[in-house]
């Protein structure tokens, strides 16, 4: 039997514009998944933590403000540190199609940007992402 996949969408930074968020978050929840919101500005360390309180398979990252090279591979860095390696994390906003390899390298699984229907990021969550208890 499959559980629901659990997935944090956050806001990292000072960004304040938060509308790409919730309509991932809306239509990763109307997918079936369950869906935790963090809010805007939350600092990696908070992101971090909710994902490990609420026992997170996915962290989705959303970003605007220009700062993704330094807070994405931050959130994945301490996920590591506290032993949660196994969560997936992926970012979405205005991110230079040049930023994407150096996300990737530093453990972002996939970057979606303006534009990607939310059907291709749930797919890629369902692909990505087994959970059966």
């Amino acid at each position: 039997m499959e559980r629901k996949i659990r997935v944090v969408v956050a806001k990292p930074g000072l960004d304040g514009h938060d509308r790409g968020a919730k309509v991932i978050a809306r239509a990763l929840r109307d997918a079936g998944m369950e869906v935790i919101y963090t809010g805007l500005r939350q600092t990696p360390e908070q992101i971090v933590q909710t994902a490990l309180q609420e026992d997170a398979d996915v962290v989705a990252l959303s970003i605007l403000s220009g700062a993704h090279n330094h807070l994405f591979p931050r959130v994945v860095e301490l996920l590591r540190e506290n032993g949660a390696k196994d969560i997936m994390v992926f970012g979405g906003g205005v991110i230079p199609e040049e930023d994407i390899p150096f996300l990737k390298s530093k453990g972002i699984a996939e970057v979606f940007g303006p534009g990607t229907p939310t059907s291709v990021t749930v797919e890629f969550i369902r692909t990505h992402v087994r959970k059966e208890i």
